[in-house]
Formats: C-alpha cells, structure tokens, sequence
C-alpha cells in the first residue's frame, strides 16, 4: 500500500509539473488571443469569403482556439463586426484624405470629387468591406451617427466646408424641403455640425441650413445608389466606360449645388 500511495503522489505531481519545471495551464482556462489577432483574422476571411464567413467558430478554427475565447474581447459577434467597420472606416478615412491632398491648391470641390472617385475605387476594389459597412443590414439607428461612420464621414464632410468657403453654392430654399423630413433634418444638422467640430476645420455653420442639410443627404444617396450598383453589376444597361459616367454623375452634383462651370472634370 505504501507504493501504491507514493506512485500515485508521483503520478499527482507529474501532472503539476510540466516539463522544464512549469506548471501547465489549469483545466477550462481558455487559451489567450489577442484582441488584434481576431480582428485581423475576421478581415482575412471577409476579403476571402464575404461577410458570411466572418463566423465566430471559423475565426477560433484559423487562430487555433475555441469560440468561447473571443468572447474575453468581444460580447458578441456583433460587436466584433463593429469594431471591423470602425477598422474599415479609419483606414477608408485615411486613404480618402490622402487623395484630397494630393488635389494641387485648396479647391474644396475638386478635393470632394477626388474623394467620391476614391471611395469608387475602394468599393470596387473592396467589395466584400464594402459590403459589409455600407451595404448589409444593420441594428436601427440611434440618436447619433455610427462609431464606426465618423471616421470616414468626418472626411466628406471636412472637404464640403471647404467647398462652402470657397465657392458660393446656390442652396435650396428652406420653405422647399418636404415637410415630413424637417424634424429629422434639424436634428442631423446638429449631428453634422457636432462631427466638424473634431475636424478642425472652418465651417460656415451659418450655411448649413435645412436646405443643405437637404441637399447633402440627396447627393449622398445618389452618389451611394450609383457606387452600389456598381459594385454589385446592377447597372440596368451594359456600360463600355463606367469612368465616364461617374464623371458625368459628379458633373450633374455640381451643378445641383449650383457651381456647375467651375467643375473642370
């Protein structure tokens, strides 16, 4: 019996010690993985895959590790497909405001023309992250932008007070905005100014009235709606010069905006 107590001792504190001396990791600890390990793994495989595979399960499988330890990082997948967007955006942000400073002088509407063609190229380039932040079902919004929306918004925004400043737009009259979007508008107007404010740029609040504010919306749902088709072949004829006609979109913005020849394409 003696023997039989010390071997299971022995077998007991083989168990405790790993080789080289180190206590192995307790039953049911979850391995660690680093929080920028999972995002960079969830980007791999929306790029590869689309957003359907930006799983839990499949991001654990290519880090080598179980679902549950995401979970020390992220409460859910959801808040880890915010985090990617806001990724997304900030590196979108930075590649747009590249391309506006590469525009010679300070033109604000050449700068914003630079940066709606960037975001064209990016979309096109980048379907699946396009997808994914501009084009799949999101939770119903809440008072305020997006986290994630600032960063990329922040730039259009900065190159459209620059716009304002130097040229004199001919805005809609505030008495033409149809009355049943007035409330919602006044109070994104607030939201817009809120997010210039971290810009550090010059507005002209005074400008951006409900007319704009009207005017702004409709031009981003028509430069959204014609990116989107595009990226997704839903144009309703074959296109040989796609170029083209978003050049001939942006010339038909600037002349929404009431500055039509000082756009030299």
């Amino acid at each position: 019996m003696p023997d039989a107590t010390a071997a299971a001792g022995a077998a007991a504190a083989g168990q405790r010690a790993a080789p080289g001396g180190q206590r192995p990791a307790r039953r049911g600890r979850l391995p660690s993985v680093a929080e920028a390990d999972i995002r960079r793994v969830a980007r791999k495989l929306l790029t590869e895959a689309g957003p359907e595979a930006m799983t839990l399960r499949a991001i654990a499988r290519e880090l080598g590790v179980t679902a549950p330890a995401l979970y020390r990082h992220y409460a859910s997948h959801e808040e880890l497909t915010d985090a990617l967007r806001t990724e997304i955006c900030l590196d979108l942000a930075e590649r747009l405001a590249a391309e506006a400073a590469e525009v010679p002088g300070e033109d604000g509407l050449l700068q914003l023309f630079a940066i709606c063609r960037g975001f064209r190229r990016w979309a096109l380039a980048h379907a699946n992250e396009f997808t994914l932040v501009f084009a799949s079902p999101h939770r119903a919004r809440t008072d305020g932008p997006r986290p994630y929306e600032e960063p990329f918004g922040r730039v259009f925004l900065a190159a459209a007070g620059r716009l304002l400043t130097g040229y004199d737009p001919a805005l809609p009259a505030a008495e033409s905005v149809p009355a049943g979007v007035r409330d919602d508008l006044i109070r994104y107007r607030g939201e817009l100014l809120a997010m210039l404010a971290g810009t550090g740029e010059h507005f002209p609040a005074d400008k951006l009235g409900l007319g704009l504010t009207y005017l702004m919306i409709t031009l981003w749902a028509r430069l959204y709606g014609h990116v989107t088709l595009e990226v997704f072949g839903n144009y309703p004829l074959p296109v040989r010069d796609p170029d083209a006609l978003f050049d001939a979109v942006l010339a038909d913005l600037a002349r929404d905006f009431g500055i039509g020849d000082g756009f030299a394409g």
